[in-house]
């Protein structure tokens, strides 16, 4: 079953930051574990929240506001897709990503639909 952990509150260095190194080689090693264990399906971070943009359709109308929908003091910072043998994997592989130490992981099963085309 696929699994969506989603990244919370954490700040990461930016290049030029003097832990980005130590922070990328960390990232990499729980993303290759995610690969050695062949459950990795995907993973990106995300811009900051200010180059969010929200789009609703409501009565017919689009609505499109600057930034986040969502008001809130926690931030999504990024996100992988595991395909795990089940909930406890996800949230043993959740535990590992190094990001865990410094915001929060949310961990949500992905639902498959039917009638919704799921390929690629």
């Amino acid at each position: 079953m696929q699994y969506l952990l989603l990244i919370y509150d954490c700040d990461r260095p930016e290049p030029d930051d003097p832990g980005f190194a130590d922070a990328l080689a960390r990232v990499n090693a729980f993303a290759d574990e995610c690969r050695r264990r062949g459950v990795f399906v995907a993973g990106d971070p995300l811009t900051k929240e200010g180059a969010a943009t929200t789009v609703a359709v409501r009565d017919g109308r689009t609505m499109i506001t600057d930034g986040p929908y969502v008001e809130t003091h926690e931030h999504l910072g990024g996100y992988y897709v595991l395909d795990c043998r089940d909930l406890d994997e996800a949230l043993e592989l959740a535990a590992m990503c190094p990001l865990a130490a410094v915001g929060s992981i949310e961990v949500r099963p992905v639902v498959r639909v039917p009638g919704v085309d799921h390929s690629r």
